[in-house]
């Protein structure tokens, strides 16, 4: 582990689980382009010599005892990292390290700068199209357009981020979680292009279960940050459903059913309950610096 008593003015953190294979050269690389930067790896339970690996390449190593997930990882980074502003990126060797000088070129005008996947980057279909599925439905919720919300490649400052460390969760998705927290708190968002490399090595993600994984968290978190855009439109359904059903039943029977009651009775629930999350919400919000 590399220790020095100067401050750095950038952390670099990179989760890292059983990547033995390619950290040492990411580090090495990062080294060589920004030799005052903090390396900060995060060993997240690796069973392989990963952390060898790190600490060989001169990073220092902050190791978990076991496998706690990869936003667990990007959450020890966020405590332990001492620079001002923190660089998060893949250590699978998908990120260029010669791409975080771009990003940070825009860190003293925006709360928040992500490198967002180009069609040029070496990823697979499937996880493009889910990816552009993620990317519209959480444009929808924030009213912002959000060009990679997946992307783990961003750079934030440090005493602003530990603010939301708290609501990361520890799997996949916190990059997600971050992205929509920031726009809700109205806090700024930009993205750089960039081209990713295909990662080196197996995928932690698996396309069914973290898939689904993802779109309920996305969900989660949509109600979490602006309930109303998801409550006002499941309200309305019920409503034109009432209305629809209440009309055939009075030009076919000449009656209003229970049916139409439930349907328009629901309608009015669900728009109250979004009405109350959205006030909830916003006290929360309210008490965020």
């Amino acid at each position: 582990m590399v220790e020095t008593n100067r401050k750095p003015a950038v952390t670099v953190v990179l989760p890292a689980f059983n990547e033995a294979e390619v950290v040492g050269e990411t580090v090495k690389r990062i080294r060589e382009l920004h030799p005052d930067f903090e390396v900060l790896v995060v060993d997240d339970g690796s069973t392989d010599s990963t952390m060898q690996a790190a600490m060989d390449a001169g990073a220092n190593v902050w190791p978990h005892p076991y496998n706690m997930g990869n936003g667990a990882a990007v959450k020890s980074g966020l405590r332990a990292a001492r620079g001002d502003y923190v660089v998060l990126m893949d250590a699978d060797g998908q990120h260029d390290p010669a791409d975080i000088a771009r990003l940070l070129e825009q860190a003293d005008h925006f709360d928040m700068v992500v490198g967002a996947r180009t069609k040029a980057s070496k990823t697979k279909a499937h996880r493009n199209l889910a990816n552009g599925i993620y990317n519209r439905f959480a444009s929808y919720v924030t009213k912002f357009k959000i060009e990679d919300l997946t992307s783990g490649f961003r750079v934030m400052r440090r005493s602003t981020v530990e603010q939301y460390i708290y609501l990361l969760p520890n799997t996949f998705s916190y990059p997600s979680t971050i992205t929509m927290a920031y726009l809700r708190s109205g806090r700024s968002v930009a993205y750089v292009p960039i081209e990713t490399a295909r990662r080196v090595g197996k995928s932690k993600i698996k396309l069914v279960r973290d898939g689904t994984r993802f779109l309920l968290i996305i969900t989660k978190i949509a109600t979490l940050f602006a309930p109303l855009r998801i409550f006002m439109p499941v309200s309305l359904v019920f409503f034109l459903l009432g209305l629809g059903y209440y009309a055939f039943t009075y030009l076919t029977q000449g009656r209003f059913t229970n049916m139409s009651a439930l349907l328009l009775n629901s309608s009015v629930i669900v728009f109250l309950i979004g009405l109350v999350s959205e006030q909830v919400t916003q006290l929360k919000y309210e008490r965020t610096k």
